[in-house]
C-alpha cells in the first residue's frame, strides 16, 4: 500500500436550486483554546468513524487532541454504519444505555430519540451557551421531521456516485462512464465487463442494498419526487419503487454483481473494487479517503454520475446533509457532563475541524478554511468535477423511512431479487408498516 500525497480538501455548499463550490483544505488545526477540567470527566461517544470509514483516522487523531486539552476522557464505542447500528442506537436509548454524545443520521432514523425526549435541541443548548454552532449556517443545518427543531450539529454531509476503477473497464474494453452516459448504455457496459471476466458491479445486496436501491428508484422520480414516501403501490412513488426495483432484479439476474453478493460484507466487496476484480461501486463521498488509502495507483480510479433514465438526468444525484452530533438528554442533564458535552461537539464543529473531515463533500459551514489547491489527485479532481457539475440533488428517501419500516426491502432483499418474494409485497409491506 502506498502512502498517498497531501489530498487538499475540498468543500461543497448546497441550495436548492445548486451545488455550489469552495476549496477547503487544512493544514494546522486551529480550534481555539480549550480550558482543561479540574476534575477528570469521561464522556461515552457513539460515531460511524469506525471500520473502513475514511474518517476512522482523523476521529481518533481528533478526540486524542480533545482529551490532552481538556483533561477529559472518551470512551469511544463507535462502529460501522449499517441497518444493525441504527438499531442498537435506538436499542440503546430505549434501555437507558445511550451515550453522552451520539454521531447519527437526521430525520426519521432520529425521530423516535427526539419523540421521547432523549437528545436536546440547539434552541435549548443555546439558552445556555448562546455561540454554540454558531458557525454553521442555520438554512444548512437539518431539522427534525417531529418538531422542526434542530437537534444535530452537522460536520459534513454526503454525495453518492459512481466509482470506477479505470483499468478494469480499459481491460474489459469499455469507455469509462460519464456526463453523457445513459442507463441502457450502461447496462451494456456491465455486460461487456461480465463477459470480460470482470465483476461489473462491487455491492452486497445482503449488506448494503441501499445505494442501488435509491438509485434504481431514482431512475423512475426526478429530484422534485424521488424523497417522497409512497403512500399506496398505486400513487406515482409506489409505482417508481417497483419499477425501480425490478430494474435491480433485471441486474442481479443478468450477474452485474458479485456471485457472492447475497452474502459478502460491505468490506469484500470493497476489496473487489480495489484490486481491480469489479469495474464499478456505488458509495458515498466518505469513500474517497479510503480507496486514497487503499489503491496502489489512484490515478486508476475516478468517480462519476450514476447512469440515469427517464426524467432523471444521468447529472441529477443524491446528496445532502444527513447526520450529525447530538447531546444526549441524559449528559445535559448532568451537571458535571453538559459542559463537558458541549465542549467536544464544539471542538468537534470548528471550521477547522469541519474541513478536515469534509473531504469533498457538503458542509453547513459559513466559512470554511482555504487554502490554494496544489497536488491535487485526478481521483478528487473528478469527485469534485461531478459534485460541481450536478443538474439536480435529492436528498435519500430511505431517509424519510423508519428505521423499522424499511426491513421488508433492505433486510429482505436477497429473497426480493431471487424472486421469493414477489417486490410489490416487499414494498407494501414498507408503506404498511410506515402508517
Amino acid at each position: 500500500m502506498r502512502t498517498p500525497k497531501r489530498i487538499i480538501k475540498m468543500l461543497l455548499g448546497l441550495s436548492l436550486s445548486a451545488i455550489l463550490l469552495s476549496s477547503c483544505a487544512f493544514g494546522g488545526l486551529k480550534t481555539g483554546p480549550v480550558n482543561k477540567n479540574k476534575d477528570n470527566i469521561e464522556l461515552t461517544v457513539m460515531t460511524m468513524y469506525a471500520g473502513n470509514d475514511g474518517n476512522a483516522r482523523n476521529f481518533k487523531n481528533a478526540v486524542s487532541e480533545w482529551q490532552t486539552r481538556t483533561g477529559n476522557t472518551v470512551l469511544d464505542t463507535s462502529v460501522t454504519s449499517d441497518e444493525a447500528f441504527k438499531t442498537r442506537v435506538i436499542m440503546d436509548y430505549q434501555t437507558g444505555a445511550e451515550p453522552d454524545i451520539l454521531f447519527y443520521f437526521a430525520g426519521e432514523d432520529a425521530s423516535v430519540l427526539v419523540q421521547n425526549n432523549r437528545v436536546v435541541s440547539l434552541d435549548e443548548i443555546r439558552e445556555v451557551y448562546p455561540d454554540y454552532a454558531s458557525n454553521m449556517k442555520e438554512s444548512l443545518m437539518p431539522a427534525s421531521p417531529v418538531d422542526q427543531k434542530v437537534y444535530c450539529i452537522p460536520v459534513n454531509g454526503y454525495w453518492e456516485g459512481l466509482f470506477v476503477n479505470k483499468k478494469v473497464c480499459r481491460e474489459a474494453g469499455v469507455e469509462i462512464p460519464d456526463e453523457n452516459t445513459d442507463w441502457d448504455t450502461f447496462m451494456q457496459m456491465c455486460e461487456k465487463i461480465r463477459n470480460a471476466g470482470f465483476i461489473p458491479i462491487a455491492a452486497s445486496l445482503a449488506n448494503v442494498p441501499h445505494y442501488w436501491f435509491e438509485f434504481c428508484i431514482y431512475n423512475h422520480q426526478d429530484p422534485e419526487t424521488h424523497s417522497i414516501v409512497p403512500g399506496s403501490l398505486e400513487d406515482e412513488q409506489g409505482k417508481a419503487w417497483i419499477a425501480g426495483l425490478k430494474d435491480l432484479k433485471k441486474m442481479y439476474d443478468k450477474g452485474f454483481f458479485p456471485p457472492s453478493t447475497l452474502s459478502a460484507s460491505d468490506d469484500e466487496t470493497m476489496r473487489d473494487f480495489i484490486s481491480g476484480k469489479a469495474a464499478f461501486l456505488l458509495d458515498g463521498s466518505w469513500r474517497v479517503s479510503a480507496i486514497e488509502d487503499a489503491a496502489e495507483n489512484i490515478d486508476d480510479f475516478c468517480v462519476t454520475f450514476v447512469p440515469g433514465k427517464n426524467n432523471r438526468k444521468t447529472t441529477d444525484i443524491i446528496g445532502g446533509l444527513s447526520s450529525g452530533y447530538y447531546i444526549s438528554r441524559k449528559a445535559w442533564n448532568d451537571p458535571e457532563k453538559r459542559a463537558a458535552a458541549v465542549s467536544f461537539v464544539s471542538f468537534m464543529t470548528t471550521d477547522a475541524m469541519v474541513s478536515k473531515f469534509a473531504l469533498v463533500s457538503v458542509t453547513a459551514l459559513k466559512s470554511g478554511v482555504k487554502l490554494e489547491q496544489e497536488d491535487v489527485s485526478s481521483f478528487v479532481s473528478s469527485a469534485l468535477y461531478m459534485a460541481e457539475h450536478a443538474s439536480g440533488v435529492s436528498t435519500a428517501v430511505q431517509d424519510y423511512v423508519p428505521a423499522e419500516s424499511r426491513a421488508p426491502v433492505f433486510e429482505n432483499m436477497p429473497a426480493i431479487v431471487k424472486g421469493l418474494t414477489p417486490v410489490e409485497e416487499a414494498i407494501g409491506e414498507v408503506i404498511e408498516c410506515i402508517k
